[in-house]
């Protein structure tokens, strides 16, 4: 498979793994919620890579859809390189702009997305898809380096979509109307649904009190001598009215499943029965059949984005938002009705805004978790959300004016959690914060908070071992502490799975310790020798 180079690439081709497990500090005046939660809808600011890294315990590999709109690398965005790895070059890089005056700047965008599409691809479930908007400026680049981090034979399609109705009088002459949002999925389960096959002329010609309905033929593909049980005469039981099967194709289904149609009063008589045949009534409240998705999205309004915020919040606060009918789109043909969609660059919110909108309109229970990293993160990102679920007094939409409903746990990224610093009165992170990051680390799986009780020592249960956690945010008592016969007596008598223990110290000998079912990791060192 052909990869893509670019200067700086053999620094960033695993700086991804050497991020550090940052805390993610809760701020309740922030969000909107009575309880803040990680499994709520959430707003992370701070660092995209580094809160990616972050959410990995609870969210690896959960993520049904990630949306993100990256900056186009247009040279008039003035985003900065900011990841701090460890090289000389890059490290001139650092904070400054990259304009189009810079002759490096396809090379940084590349450092820029390569680790954190790495942790995207970790997040992403099984099915899951990735859709990434962009331009001309580095849509060929994003292309070959989405193969090299998803794989090629992962790419789904590329659509393009109409953003401008007016012409933008380049010098060439002709005028870009036109982004792209490029979809690749995690796996071959991964699926990009389409659109819901519009039936808005169903009607209800008998007046069924189940609604409109459309209706299907009863004609099969079988002869009498490939199934029998196929072929026998219909009678409709109110008419006596009678059809003979065709003899080589044959009824969908059995005298037995014809029974279960009539009994469910599914069937349709033609009014005439001698020019008409039977057919099985399928409802509107129960299809959402689906056609494959155009590549080419003319019908959108690409510009209203702007309007829309503007009157959500009163007055312009940010260039060039995403629309909602646009993103509204994009999660429709990738996402189902409880499905987990994350944007790491949130920028004003859009993505929040359109899972609200699809959850009000079908009573969905989508999630979403935003990442936005500028200082805007709480006044223009989160304060959007507030008022979109609250309501806006001044929308043209009766339902945005009504509110949309749900709620939201805002999240400000923490100091990282260094474990080498843990023994020697370093930066504590909350006993919940190190249970999340020490029980992933040392088993690969999701951390459930639910699960923890701190009097206990328990923080969760993985395929092989029931854990616990022997640490307080105080050096007095991580000098203190050790695993000691009482405290292994105190965690309760053996149940199938052996225990893993991780505390400062122990006072045990290997044989009492494979007598009471335990494993022992050192804090903090012994954690990682654990990773598999």
């Amino acid at each position: 498979m052909a990869g893509i180079n670019f200067k700086g690439k053999s620094f960033i081709q695993n700086h991804h793994l050497l991020v550090k497990h940052h805390q993610l500090v809760p701020r309740k005046d922030k969000s909107l919620t009575d309880k803040v939660s990680l499994r709520d809808n959430l707003i992370v600011h701070g660092d995209n890579l580094k809160a990616l890294k972050a959410l990995l315990p609870m969210y690896a590999g959960k993520i049904k859809c990630i949306y993100i709109d990256p900056p186009y690398n247009t040279g008039n965005e003035n985003w900065v390189y900011n990841d701090n790895v460890n090289s000389p070059m890059m490290q001139e890089w650092l904070g400054k702009v990259v304009d189009k005056e810079d002759l490096t700047r396809h090379d940084k965008w590349l450092c820029m997305m390569m680790p954190r599409l790495r942790l995207l691809r970790e997040l992403l479930a099984d099915d899951g898809l990735i859709l990434v908007s962009i331009d001309d400026n580095e849509a060929h680049r994003l292309r070959t380096l989405m193969d090299e981090v998803f794989g090629e034979e992962r790419f789904l399609g590329q659509i393009a979509w109409k953003t401008r109705n007016t012409d933008n009088r380049v010098k060439t002459n002709i005028s870009t109307d036109h982004e792209y949002v490029i979809a690749y999925g995690r796996s071959d389960l991964a699926l990009f649904m389409g659109r819901i096959i519009d039936r808005s002329d169903f009607q209800n010609p008998d007046d069924d009190p189940r609604g409109a309905y459309v209706t299907d033929p009863l004609t099969g593909k079988a002869t009498a001598e490939e199934r029998p049980n196929l072929h026998y005469v219909i009678e409709n039981p109110e008419t006596c009215d009678t059809w003979n099967p065709d003899p080589s194709r044959g009824w969908i289904t059995d005298e037995a499943g014809l029974k279960r149609l009539l009994d469910d009063k599914r069937l349709w008589w033609p009014p005439n029965p001698a020019t008409g045949k039977p057919r099985k009534k399928r409802f509107l409240s129960e299809t959402r059949e689906r056609m494959p998705a155009s590549s080419f999205w003319s019908d959108l309004k690409g510009q209203s984005g702007a309007d829309e915020l503007d009157n959500i919040m009163g007055e312009r606060v940010f260039a060039f938002p995403k629309a909602v009918d646009f993103i509204r789109r994009v999660l429709d043909y990738a996402t189902d009705k409880d499905s987990l969609i994350l944007d790491s660059f949130a920028g004003s919110g859009t993505t929040a805004h359109a899972v609200l909108s699809l959850n009000k309109e079908d009573a969905g229970s989508r999630r979403f978790i935003l990442v936005e990293c500028e200082d805007y993160a709480e006044r223009i990102t989160a304060e959007r959300v507030r008022r979109v679920i609250k309501g806006v007094a001044d929308a043209k939409d009766e339902t945005l004016r009504e509110g949309l409903g749900g709620s939201f746990s805002y999240f400000d990224l923490g100091p990282p959690i260094e474990m080498e610093n843990i023994l020697t009165g370093g930066n504590f992170p909350s006993y919940d914060e190190l249970a999340r990051y020490v029980f992933y680390t040392v088993t690969g799986e999701e951390f459930d908070p639910d699960a923890v009780d701190e009097k206990k020592n328990f923080i969760g249960e993985s395929k092989e071992h029931l854990v616990y956690l022997f640490y307080k945010p105080d050096i007095e008592y991580l000098k203190n502490t050790a695993l000691t016969l009482d405290r292994a007596k105190a965690l309760g008598p053996y149940r199938s799975k052996r225990r893993l223990v991780l505390a400062p110290t122990k006072y045990l000998d290997p044989e009492c310790l494979d007598e009471m079912r335990i494993d022992f990791a050192q804090l903090p060192f012994e954690i990682y020798q654990l990773v598999t």
